[in-house]
Parts: structure tokens; C-alpha cells; sequence
């Protein structure tokens, strides 16, 4: 059996400003950093035997504010989804320029990308690298610190949710946690995009 325990980084500079990320990166803010060390408490008791994470600064910060101590293998097929020329814009500026930003989010299975992943590319690239961590890390405890698609991806694989509904809730929240053991065949989503351990912050 494996138990992988699922997260998205905290919030970062360019979240708090409502700008899109993707493939680019920002620091973690001080609620980000407050958001990771609230998760850390909360897993304190757990058995984490190995970290996954992906390669950019704002999940690999918050992997090593959960568990310095665990060893953090970066995988770049964790990245978040490449938006192309969309990165480093407002999302209400994206929402004005391109009718596909709207598709995005409310219609995924009509969304075409002109410079940046399809749903279909991004969903290979994560599914691949899920499926190696699982064959990988046989009966151990594994934390995965990604981004908001590719956890959500990873979520909705198990849940075998058609690509039409990607965005139906929970939404991805920073530092939420999903936790979900494997055992052969058998999945039991335990938890799902929990965040009640960021109460009062």
C-alpha cells in the first residue's frame, strides 16, 4: 500500500496580486510561509518517508518549511500547467483578451491553448510522473507539493472525473491537503482539499 499525501504550495507575490503564474515563479508571501508552517504542524505526526516536488521555488520553499528533514526529490513533470503568452498578466486583463480564459475554467474540454499546454499534454505529463511515484514508493508515505491544475489533475484521475467537470469544487486552495492510499487497485480518497488547519490566519 502507498499513502500520498497531496499539497499546493502557499500563496506567492504574484497570487496575492491576481496575476497568472504557470510556468513562472515568485516568492512565497508571509502568509504563504504562515500557510506552510500550518501545515507542517498538522503533519507532524505523520510518517512522511519521502517528498516529491516539483521544481519550481514556490513549492520546493514549502516543501522544505513542511519537512526539512525528509529527503525532496524534484520532479520536473510536476511543474504547474505552461500558459504561454498568458503568464505574468492580471486574470481579469486575460479575461478581456482571450475568450479562451473563460473556457478555461467553465468548459476545459473546448479550451485551446495558441502558445502555452493543452489539457491533454499537461494531463500525460503528470499522470506519467504520478504513476512512476506510485510504482516507485511501494508501502510508503509520500507527500506530493505541486501547484493548483496539476494537484486538481491528480485528484480527479482517482476520482475518474471526465475532463468536462476539472473545475467542479473543492478548488485547490494554498497548503490544502488530500490524502489518498492506494492499495493495488483498491483508492480511498481519505481526505480531499481540506484547509482546516489555515483557520485564524
Amino acid at each position: 500500500m502507498i499513502r500520498l499525501y497531496l499539497t499546493r504550495h502557499g500563496q506567492t507575490e504574484w497570487n496575492k496580486l491576481g496575476l497568472l503564474q504557470g510556468s513562472k515563479d515568485s516568492e512565497l508571501t508571509d502568509l504563504g510561509i504562515k500557510q506552510a508552517k500550518r501545515l507542517k504542524e498538522r503533519l507532524k505526526d505523520e510518517k512522511i518517508d519521502i517528498i516529491y516536488s516539483s521544481p519550481m521555488k514556490r513549492a520546493v520553499q514549502t516543501a522544505k518549511i513542511i519537512h526539512n528533514d525528509v529527503k525532496i526529490i524534484i520532479d520536473n513533470h510536476l511543474k504547474e500547467m505552461h500558459f504561454g503568452d498568458w503568464e505574468g498578466l492580471p486574470h481579469e486583463e486575460i479575461r478581456k483578451l482571450s475568450s479562451q480564459y473563460d473556457l478555461f475554467w467553465t468548459k476545459p474540454h473546448l479550451y485551446q491553448s495558441s502558445s502555452g499546454e493543452s489539457y491533454e499534454i499537461f494531463k500525460k505529463r503528470v499522470l506519467g510522473s504520478l504513476r512512476n511515484i506510485i510504482h516507485y514508493n511501494n508501502d510508503k508515505n509520500v507527500l506530493i507539493v505541486s501547484h493548483a491544475v496539476v494537484t486538481k489533475q491528480i485528484l480527479n484521475y482517482f476520482e475518474n472525473r471526465p475532463l468536462e467537470k476539472f473545475w467542479e469544487p473543492p478548488f485547490m486552495e494554498s497548503t490544502c491537503l488530500s490524502i489518498i492510499e492506494i492499495d493495488e487497485d483498491n483508492i480511498n480518497i481519505q481526505l480531499n482539499s481540506d484547509i482546516s488547519h489555515l483557520k485564524a490566519i
